[in-house]
């Protein structure tokens, strides 16, 4: 049964990847919006940075640092190490650099998503605000049908695909230790489900505040180890450069086979780790507390960076320089132990299962919090407590789940419904995409004035954004 469901997610999820459909839409929004916010990838990097340390504006409420750290746990976790893993043994190291455009693309599509949830968000009864794609399709578009259809798909996406795939990475890293086998596997299930269970039951405040801890101290950990076998290793720079160019540049076998092609794995991966225009980080965006929507927009923009640019990179680079060749049947976990091994010793393979560990449980707890808000939309109220309660086991149930079943089946789940989230919100946020844009100009305008950039909707011709003085 297991593999006839299989076998049709891969066929679908096949079929979306094709140069065609979700490739093309992703690389068509990114150089759209790059285009029309005039580069502000670049023009705005130290901005982005800056912006990133503010104060909330009311004590207590969540920071843009807090909203970022939460977006970053989602998408900083396994797809940095086991995404890129894949993606170098069945693209070729010429995925890096498609990794790398998505998100440089990506970047700009963050910023008006994100946005955009800032503005159309909404208050809490505690002072705070909630919001994303959902509210911004239903008060931006006038589709609430559209945001619950959207609503139902990152349910699906975060507590199903991604949370049951982090789960399976994070028992396939024990592969490699002689004490590995399926008890192992319901082992490291159970302990993922009960320790993932005890932070749900706490209620968001405290998927905040272990995130802001964790997400931090491993990025910086994992990217000195990667640096370290670079400097250890940098006779090799040369041709690992070369490689990765020439690997990205072969059209003849990319277009020979673009399915398998390093464009296709690089965008494929690069989406499953970044998540820029999937409308998720959004959900976080929205919870932050500044005085202009660009700011968080800013702010989410560099969380693409630090995703794509710098903890996937880590891993590209700890993988290339060690020279092990990536191999089809390496992908996953047994290629990146494999590096580490060659280049760490037997520390490399323990560095690496302690570090998926620290990267999956950030990711189900950053993947957790988006759904409940998505579960408020389309209720229109605050779910009842015995609602929760039961939402919140049975998501701890699919954690554990996750970690006893199939390899194929966990990608091509996470891969396909990834894939509808983008269908469904880049076509969105382009139609809607001229209150971002306001948005970004009447921010530079007042910095430019040396005012404190502050936002009000009535003045940037925005309806329906009662949060900010409509």
């Amino acid at each position: 049964m297991l593999t006839t469901i299989d076998n049709v997610v891969n066929k679908i999820s096949g079929f979306l990847y094709q140069p065609y459909v979700v490739p093309l839409i992703l690389i068509l929004a990114g150089l759209y919006f790059t285009f029309r916010l005039r580069f502000i990838q670049f023009r705005l990097f130290g901005e982005s940075i800056r912006v990133v340390t503010e104060k909330p504006v009311n004590l207590g409420a969540t920071s843009s640092f807090g909203a970022l750290m939460v977006s970053t746990a989602s998408r900083v976790g396994t797809g940095n190490i086991m995404g890129v893993s894949t993606a170098l043994c069945l693209g070729g190291p010429g995925a890096i650099f498609w990794m790398w455009v998505t998100a440089v693309l990506g970047g700009a599509s963050a910023f008006v998503e994100s946005t955009l949830a800032q503005i159309y968000k909404k208050r809490d009864p505690e002072g705070g605000s909630y919001g994303g794609p959902a509210y911004y399709m239903e008060q931006g578009l006038g589709q609430r049908w559209l945001g619950v259809i959207f609503a139902i798909v990152l349910i699906l996406t975060y507590a199903v695909g991604y949370n049951m795939l982090a789960a399976y990475n994070t028992q396939s890293t024990f592969a490699v230790f002689g004490f590995y086998n399926r008890t192992t596997a319901l082992v490291i299930g159970g302990v993922l489900a009960g320790l993932f269970a005890i932070c749900v039951l706490g209620g968001g405040r405290r998927l905040t505040r272990v995130t802001e801890v964790l997400v931090p101290a491993m990025g910086v950990l994992y990217v000195l180890v990667s640096l370290f076998v670079v400097v250890t290793h940098i006779s090799s720079f040369g041709a690992v450069f070369k490689g990765i160019f020439r690997s990205a540049f072969d059209f003849h076998a990319i277009l020979g086979g673009f399915t398998g092609s390093c464009v296709m794995w690089g965008i494929r991966r690069g989406l499953y780790s970044n998540e820029a225009g999937m409308g998720s980080a959004p959900n976080a965006a929205a919870a932050a507390d500044v005085s202009h929507p660009a700011k968080q927009g800013l702010v989410q923009m560099l969380s693409v960076f630090i995703d794509t640019l710098l903890i996937c990179s880590a891993t590209a680079f700890l993988c290339l320089f060690s020279g092990v060749e990536p191999t089809a049947e390496a992908a996953g976990a047994a290629y990146v132990q494999a590096c580490t091994g060659a280049a760490l010793g037997s520390f490399g393979p323990v560095f690496i299962t302690v570090a998926v560990c620290l990267f999956a449980f950030t990711t189900l707890i950053g993947n957790y919090y988006y759904t409940e808000g998505c579960l408020r939309f389309i209720l229109k109220k605050e779910p009842g407590k015995g609602f929760l309660l039961v939402y919140r086991l049975l998501a701890s149930a699919l954690v554990f789940a996750g970690a006893i079943v199939s390899a194929g089946l966990a990608w091509d789940t996470a891969d396909l419904l990834q894939a509808l989230m983008v269908i469904i919100n880049v076509p969105v946020i382009i139609l809607l995409a001229k209150p971002a844009v306001a948005a970004l100009r009447d921010y530079e305008w007042q910095k430019r004035k040396g005012k404190l950039p502050a936002y009000r909707a009535e003045a940037n011709g925005v309806k329906g954004a009662d949060f900010w003085g409509n």
